[in-house]
């Protein structure tokens, strides 16, 4: 139980709390202050090009918390068509679960240079916006054709933030909410991952018949089948992404913490290359959305069709352009 459920359930809580614990409340002080009903505005009509409205910006803002609460989000978006596609985009923005994954592979490409790093995970930032845009725009001419609606905002005047309202809003209304839901995920996937990484069939794990199943699709993506097995059981949430990849290369029973130093070394043992690190990006920016946002989008939409086409659009996408990368660099 504590190998299984505990550590599971600790390390996502440990590293997701912290970065919710500083964004809610900085965006509910924006949203306090009067300020993110002009953002809605000043960016409508980049978002009317693209067939939504100006709305969507707010839960897509809200998305660099966490995708689950940004697909809550939008529930202040009145056209039923263009919530959908503010739903089915919001994953293209990265959450703070992905961040770290992000930070250290930028750090690890670029070795002393960390005004370097910041620029590259400022890039994946930009990257993921303009993938929203655009994904936003083909599905408002393919499955969610129509004409954006009349944007009417009532623009409040700013005002000073109350310091309860804030507390209240961001730590009960989101930051719990959040944690809840990610721990209802992470309990189930905690046994699962114990079971994979203990049970043996001829002196072999499971987990590492799966990464062998999949160590094809990695080699033609760029990585290998140990990523791909990282991305699919993180799927309850991105925190726990880098510690199933280090089990699977250390072949240890249980996820554990290492250092910098030690990982850096786990995974140059590996092979690991800076195409694998650049390809990791790409997957830690465009994959399925974890199981907690997959919820809420069912929950949202009360449709299993939208839930599938909301985990395949970001997946497609970053299969396709690991694909890409990888065959231009070989070549």
């Amino acid at each position: 139980i504590i190998d299984g459920i505990w550590n599971t359930l600790s390390w996502i809580v440990a590293v997701m709390l912290p970065p919710m614990a500083i964004f809610f409340p900085l965006f509910t002080f924006l949203e306090d202050v009067g300020y993110l009903p002009r953002l809605a505005f000043n960016l409508d009509r980049c978002f009317q090009c693209c067939g939504s409205c100006g709305k969507q910006a707010l839960p897509m803002c809200m998305g660099f918390g966490c995708n689950a609460a940004g697909v809550v989000g939008c529930r202040i978006i009145q056209s039923p068509r263009e919530r959908i596609l503010a739903i089915l985009t919001n994953s293209f923005v990265p959450c703070n679960g992905r961040f770290p994954l992000l930070a250290a592979m930028a750090a690890m490409l670029c070795v002393g240079r960390s005004g370097w790093a910041s620029i590259l995970v400022l890039g994946c930032i930009l990257l993921g916006i303009g993938a929203t845009f655009g994904a936003t725009k083909l599905l408002s001419v393919t499955l969610l054709r129509g004409v954006p609606s009349s944007f009417v905002l009532e623009l409040p005047p700013y005002r000073l933030p109350k310091l309860s309202h804030i507390l209240v809003r961001s730590l009960l209304d989101r930051t719990l909410f959040v944690l809840g839901r990610a721990v209802t995920a992470a309990i189930p996937a905690g046994v699962f991952i114990w079971i994979l990484s203990n049970f043996q069939i001829a002196g072999v794990t499971l987990l590492s018949y799966c990464t062998g199943i999949l160590d094809p699709l990695g080699h033609l993506m760029g990585v290998d089948g140990t990523i791909l097995m990282g991305f699919l059981l993180g799927m309850p949430a991105n925190e726990i992404v880098m510690p199933i990849i280090l089990m699977g290369y250390m072949g240890s029973q249980v996820m554990a913490e290492t250092g910098t130093a030690v990982m850096t070394q786990v995974l140059f043992s590996q092979g690991w290359t800076g195409l694998t690190m650049i390809n990791v990006m790409i997957l830690c920016l465009f994959h399925s959305p974890c199981i907690t946002t997959l919820m809420s989008i069912r929950k949202e939409t009360g449709s299993r069709k939208w839930t599938l086409i909301a985990a395949a659009l970001p997946t497609v996408l970053g299969m396709v352009l690991c694909i890409l990368t990888t065959a231009v660099t070989r070549i």
